[in-house]
């Protein structure tokens, strides 16, 4: 079984206040019409960042699944988030590596999501994939609506 989960997070203001939001869906095919969405997630903090939002969404789809023991063959995660799906596709192990350093010998922002996000997801194969946000993507586009709920829903 694939599973497909689909992230958002996002702030009014960087830094304000912040939303995030998933959907896990489980496809029977290729359209959309055919995804059973298993899942869908928000939630919301007063003072944050934009990346910081980012990474819980994904930390608590993958938590969402480990949870409910879920067990897919593979998760194919889509974020619109460039910082999300090139750090643990490209910068996490060099960070590890360097001793949680950026290549300009800076510390890692976000160390304690990141440790979160890799042990999280060390329980599955992942296929990462970032898509455009704000581009007609349905289930992007929903994450979107429900991350935005969230920032409202803290007045």
């Amino acid at each position: 079984m694939d599973i497909h989960i689909y992230t958002d997070g996002g702030c009014s203001g960087n830094p304000g206040p912040g939303g995030w939001a998933y959907l896990i869906i489980r496809r029977h095919g290729a359209k959309d019409s055919n995804a059973e969405i298993l899942v869908e997630k928000w939630g919301a903090e007063r003072d944050t960042t934009n990346n910081r939002m980012e990474l819980k969404a994904v930390i608590a789809a993958l938590k969402m699944l480990h949870r409910r023991n879920i067990k897919p063959t593979i998760v194919h995660i889509f974020t619109d988030s460039q910082y999300v799906q090139k750090g643990m596709t490209t910068w996490l192990p060099v960070w590890q590596e360097n001793n949680w350093r950026t290549s300009d010998r800076k510390p890692v922002k976000n160390q304690e999501l990141w440790t979160a996000l890799d042990e999280a997801a060390s329980r599955f194969k992942i296929d990462w994939q970032w898509v455009k946000g704000h581009d007609g993507n349905t289930f992007n586009e929903r994450c979107d609506e429900l991350t935005q709920r969230a920032v409202a829903s803290l007045g």
